[in-house]
């Protein structure tokens, strides 16, 4: 079967028009984000699901490099509890790829009336629930996403997140994320060791999916995918985390997918966790990390050559690519997951 065959692969291809699209949308607009940066002074991410993951990476960014304190929001805690809290100063921005989860949208509304600031970012376009509720409403431009399995409508999210960082004053170099784009385009056409992994994991039930900081995001979103489309018991965690105790279940059935920025503070901690576990017996899979992660593992998926800040936005594509030829190879339509929809809706 082509590859191309899929609308998750289609899809992935697109992602580099995508993203400039959506640069070229937003960072003209970066001046809006200022004018709320004066009038806030922390975040709060509001999300679920793919979503959700894109959050961390905001929650990530804003601290290491705006200085501000940032946090995910607990949905329940406006829907189902209906608690009152003081949000004066606070930024809310609410992340939904249809902008028609009523779970989110419901929450940004209770954001706003606690006193919170509030941005929404969607995919769903100017005229969707999200975008009409919000202060502030910044479209992504992925165009039509058939697939359940979300791939364009993440990364131009997290490209979203990436210019509210550079309105909120991020020390960062901003010709880095222009980059991103041309970055991603050769990451899909030479990604690394992919046949080699998606055979190493034909025949395992479980998996770890590990990263830290602002790559952690990408762990949590490929362990996501990799659940909803090729039913595989692929656990996301910090490294941090799976040094404390659950490091316990990777062995031979349970390999681990690492991945890490080609750079930054978390690169050395990956490449030993990598040492680590082709020590113990298991297979260690890579994605980044350069040279040295590269040949600490098993076998290896390449990195983007970017910074560690926009990193993500190309460590996530060799995920994406995994998880669809492994889908494939398993008999498993990528486009269809059993149980799924494309818009969920929670109570």
């Amino acid at each position: 079967m082509s590859p191309l065959m899929t609308k998750m692969r289609s899809e992935i291809a697109e992602q580099p028009e995508a993203l400039q699209a959506t640069l070229d949308s937003l960072l003209p607009r970066i001046d809006e984000v200022r004018a709320l940066g004066e009038r806030t002074r922390q975040l709060l991410f509001i999300a679920r699901g793919t979503s959700d993951n894109a959050a961390v990476y905001g929650r990530y960014l804003m601290e290491a490099h705006t200085g501000r304190l940032s946090g995910l929001a607990a949905p329940s805690i406006a829907t189902a509890y209906r608690s009152k809290l003081d949000l004066e100063g606070v930024l809310a921005v609410g992340i939904s790829q249809s902008g028609r989860t009523e779970e989110i949208v419901e929450t940004l509304a209770w954001a706003k009336d606690c006193g919170a600031v509030t941005v929404g970012i969607t995919n769903g376009g100017p005229d969707s629930p999200l975008a009409a509720s919000a202060d502030l409403a910044w479209c992504t431009v992925a165009g039509k996403e058939e697939a359940v399995p979300a791939t364009k409508t993440y990364t131009t999210a997290l490209a979203a997140l990436a210019v509210l960082a550079l309105g909120l004053g991020a020390d960062v170099d901003r010709d880095d994320l222009l980059r991103v784009p041309e970055a991603v385009e050769k990451l899909i056409a030479a990604p690394g060791d992919l046949d080699a992994i998606v055979e190493g994991l034909t025949d395992k039930h479980g998996m770890v999916v590990s990263a830290r900081g602002l790559a952690f995001s990408t762990a949590l979103e490929t362990a996501l995918k990799l659940k909803e489309a090729c039913y595989l018991h692929a656990m996301g965690l910090s490294y941090a985390d799976l040094l404390h105790g659950p490091i316990a279940v990777v062995d031979r059935d349970t390999p681990a997918l690492l991945i890490a920025a080609e750079s930054g503070p978390t690169l050395q901690g990956t490449v030993a966790l990598a040492e680590r576990v082709v020590a113990a017996g298991a297979a260690a899979f890579t994605i980044g990390g350069g040279r040295a992660l590269a040949e600490a593992g098993t076998a290896a998926m390449n990195g983007p050559d970017l910074p560690e800040w926009v990193a993500p936005m190309g460590l996530v594509i060799p995920g994406q690519l995994i998880t669809e030829a492994l889908a494939r190879r398993l008999g498993i339509d990528p486009d269809a997951p059993r149980g799924l929809n494309k818009v969920t809706q929670t109570d």
